[in-house]
């Protein structure tokens, strides 16, 4: 398939997203009602009762999608300037496929304390925060510090999305392949924000036999040089794995959420078969669909749209935004990850090696992962 040049549609339409009024003011009853004098009396309910601000306001179905910009898709440190076509592509998804109001928010700080406190300022506004793109360890820290002090859910989609997405393919995955998580040996091929989430949830959903592997080696008990994400997902690796990811031997799952050329051929070539493999750097995959094949991958997952089987966040944060809004979720636990995986799942009826998670335009899945949430929360 062709890419397609998108500069020309985005400088016609100067912005993906827009405003768009509810009501119109056509006449003095309508300006003394939605406005000035009739506006007074919401607020002051709401100054009564702060939670009415969800059935009276915007707050009930808004979204802030915050950026630092430094660390957006493959392109690294590029400002919130140049991070704003991708937050303003993130809203329009949450519009079209959830009816969600989402706005771009790119900051033009990099510094961890002042993200926290402007994202705290404009909390009031928004029903739930989506942190994009925001360089890591330091986003690990937004992260915690804003779950703890926020009273609306902090939704982290490099993270939580990409996890959520990935274990819904490998559920689909194993039961093509008729194994169960506590059948297989797992290897995940970087420790940065999708890494880092996709071994805490796997693990959490039974796959207890896993090892994580940065670009000096498994992260392992042995190590000096952990910080305290990689301590705990040294945790995992109860196998007490030393070596390189070249000298892991006998998995049947590898994910990679590292960069091109970060899956080595010895790797794959040692795996059991059946074997999985998602190759999720994105847009360059750490592997290509042809060298797959060549390989005898037997299920292969890329982030790509025009493979098979896209492991992408946007499968997934449209239907579980909707869910924390809908729910109105203060925080996001485990099980409700871990059910919204199994929603997407569920949407593909009957799994194939080159169909395992539902296509993107598929409508049942913002739905079936709002069911599986609402019965997690």
């Amino acid at each position: 398939m062709q890419e397609p040049d998108p500069i020309p549609i985005h400088k016609r339409l100067r912005g993906k997203i827009s405003i768009a009024a509810k009501a119109e003011i056509k006449s003095i009853m309508d300006l003394a009602t939605l406005y000035t004098p009739g506006v007074a009396k919401p607020c002051v309910e709401i100054a009564n009762d702060r939670s009415l601000v969800y059935d009276y306001t915007m707050k009930s179905n808004t979204v802030a999608i915050v950026s630092d910009g430094s660390r957006v898709l493959g392109l690294g440190n590029i400002g919130p300037e140049a991070a704003l076509p991708v937050m303003e592509g993130k809203a329009l998804i949450m519009q079209q496929f959830a009816g969600i109001d989402a706005f771009p928010i790119c900051l033009a700080t990099q510094d961890e304390d002042e993200i926290v406190r402007t994202v705290k300022a404009i909390a009031p506004v928004f029903g739930a925060i989506n942190l994009e793109d925001i360089e890591t360890p330091k986003v690990f820290n937004i992260e915690k510090r804003l779950t703890e002090e926020l009273d609306i859910p902090l939704f982290h989609d490099d993270q939580h999305g990409t996890a959520m997405v990935a274990l819904a393919g490998l559920y689909n995955a194993l039961k093509v392949l008729e194994k169960t998580p506590e059948d297989v040996k797992v290897g995940i091929v970087g420790a940065g924000s999708a890494g880092n989430a996709i071994a805490k949830l796997l693990h959490e959903a039974g796959f207890n036999d896993l090892v994580v592997f940065d670009s000096k080696g498994a992260l392992s008990s042995a190590r000096t040089d952990l910080d305290e994400h990689k301590k705990v997902l040294a945790g995992f690796n109860t196998a007490g794995f030393t070596k390189g990811i070249r000298d892991f031997k006998g998995a049947d799952i590898i994910i990679s959420a590292s960069k091109p050329g970060a899956l080595p051929t010895d790797a794959i070539q040692a795996m059991r078969k059946p074997n999985i493999v998602f190759a999720l750097s994105n847009p360059t995959p750490e592997i290509w669909l042809e060298q797959a094949r060549e390989l005898g991958i037997d299920i292969f997952g890329t982030g790509r749209s025009d493979y098979p089987n896209q492991i992408n966040n946007s499968l997934c944060f449209p239907g579980f935004l909707r869910a924390l809004l809908d729910l109105r979720v203060k925080r996001i636990t485990m099980p409700m990850k871990i059910a919204a995986a199994k929603g997407i799942a569920m949407s593909v009826k009957e799994p194939t090696r080159d169909m395992i998670v539902p296509d993107v335009f598929d409508r049942n899945v913002v739905k079936n992962i709002v069911e599986a949430v609402s019965k997690a929360v």
